[in-house]
């Protein structure tokens, strides 16, 4: 028996609870979670960012960038996230033995990111239903998933975003539009769709803000069988008890990112399961230090903390004496032309004298004090890009046109695809950015996973329907 007022939707053909994995990225979903996710008759959804492939004997392929320019590494990194979503679609299809349902999920700003929705869904036919997409405006989401004739479930914070691809596309191919999926800025783990308008300390009430978004939706003739999808925050049912069956909200689907990460089909190390444990309120950040551009959410461990100490170390300067940069800088940087103000003259001595001894330019005119063997791997990563994302800050990486954002590369962000294949394939959870909801302190408290219990996905399935 389903949660108060709970009851299966119609969705690529089949009845399934209306119960959505998140998708994660860069392998924190996979085959194995999504497969059995849609066995237990939800909506798996593979993590189309980077995902692994095989060899011959089931071993992860490793992902080996060594073209000599950052343009043929690009090449490579399509290739190998095209073959690795398709082998994920295919492997979960096969657990999923036709029950439920499996999405896949881009990030638009990622590098080739339409090359890769294509190349997959190409090869994937029958397998996918749906393409949920966010990280950026995918105006041409809907015009891909009817070339491959797949559902699209764009992925938005607000209904103003909304309308913008309502106008701009998606009315052009209303059909396929299986629901939308409002993530909560606040609330939800990865990256955020904070706009310049939203003050990032200042959560608002997500109700009225989904309320809105129907009332968008119905203005502009959206079929009322279109669910929203609340994402974010959501762990028990019952604590959205006012939400279900609610005429002002319409449909109303839930997608779980965080929770799906503890159980036994989950693809994490058990490092990163065992550290879920012990997250308290306030351990997960909402910051900006994203090479994206993008406001995320992570755990503050000490590679979150290494950055934000980074950044505090950071003073601003001028070419020439200007105003109150009188004190002309001999400590970190190389050439004369560096001016500052008196009390950051003596910062800088002081940073200095720490073992901070290099300063590194940012695009801002600044420049933050790192050690040595920080500046080495900040360089080292950046020659080392392989255009993950469209634009990426920390490199100055553009997929397209001359190949750069024209801006200097940002030594206060840093290599985001080095640090999740890193965390996702065994590689220490400190020394690695650690996404997480901002819910995932529940782990502690949930009575469902005291004594170390770890759910498989189809107990997680049932004991969520409950309404826990």
């Amino acid at each position: 028996m389903a949660f108060k007022g709970l009851k299966p939707i119609l969705y690529g053909g089949r009845e399934v609870w209306p119960l959505i994995e998140g998708g994660k990225g860069v392998s924190a979903t996979n085959h194995a979670s999504s497969g059995a996710w849609a066995a237990a008759g939800g909506i798996g959804t593979i993590s189309a960012v980077n995902a692994d492939s095989y060899d011959a004997e089931g071993r992860i392929v490793p992902q080996v960038y060594d073209a000599m320019t950052r343009l043929e590494r690009h090449r490579q990194l399509i290739g190998y996230a095209i073959d690795g979503a398709v082998e994920q679609v295919r492997r979960a299809h096969e657990i999923a033995g036709g029950r439920g349902a499996i999405n896949i999920n881009v990030l638009w700003e990622m590098g080739g990111a339409q090359e890769v929705l294509e190349g997959v869904l190409e090869r994937t036919r029958g397998m996918v239903a749906g393409v949920t997409c966010g990280a950026g405006m995918p105006y041409r989401l809907a015009e891909i998933a009817q070339r491959h004739g797949v559902h699209y479930l764009p992925i938005v914070s607000s209904a103003r975003a909304f309308r913008a691809l309502w106008k701009r596309s998606y009315h052009k191919v209303p059909d396929l539009m299986a629901a939308v999926v409002y993530e909560d800025p606040w609330l939800a783990g990865g990256h955020n769709g904070l706009s310049n308008a939203e003050d990032p300390l200042k959560p608002e009430d997500p109700y009225p803000r989904v309320a809105a978004l129907r009332a968008t939706m119905r203005a502009e003739g959206v079929a009322e069988t279109v669910p929203i999808v609340m994402a974010g925050g959501v762990w028990f049912l019952r604590e959205w008890n006012d939400w279900i069956d609610n005429p002002e909200l319409g449909e109303i689907a839930f997608q779980f990112g965080t929770r799906p990460l503890l159980t036994e089909e989950s693809p994490i190390p058990q490092g990163w399961k065992d550290a879920l444990r012990h997250i308290a309120p306030g351990d997960v950040l909402l910051h900006k230090f994203s090479p994206t551009g993008f406001y995320s959410s992570a755990v503050k461990n000490p590679f979150l903390l290494d950055l934000i100490h980074r950044s505090e170390r950071q003073i601003p300067y001028s070419k020439v004496p200007a105003g109150e940069h009188t004190m002309q800088l001999d400590v970190g940087v190389r050439g004369r032309n560096f001016w500052v103000a008196p009390r950051d003259y003596s910062r800088a001595q002081a940073w200095f004298a720490q073992g901070y001894t290099e300063a590194l330019k940012t695009p801002d005119d600044t420049i933050v004090y790192v050690t040595p063997e920080s500046r080495d791997m900040i360089r080292q990563d950046q020659k080392d890009c392989m255009g993950c994302l469209s634009h990426c800050q920390f490199s100055s990486w553009k997929d397209h046109d001359d190949y750069t954002t024209g801006r200097l590369a940002d030594p206060r962000s840093f290599c985001i695809q080095k640090t999740l294949q890193d965390i996702a394939h065994g590689g220490p959870v400190e020394q690695n950015l650690m996404f997480a909801g901002h819910a995932a302190y529940r782990f502690r408290d949930d009575p469902f996973y005291s004594n170390n219990f770890t759910p498989t996905v189809q107990q997680l399935v049932e004991r969520i329907l409950t309404g826990d």
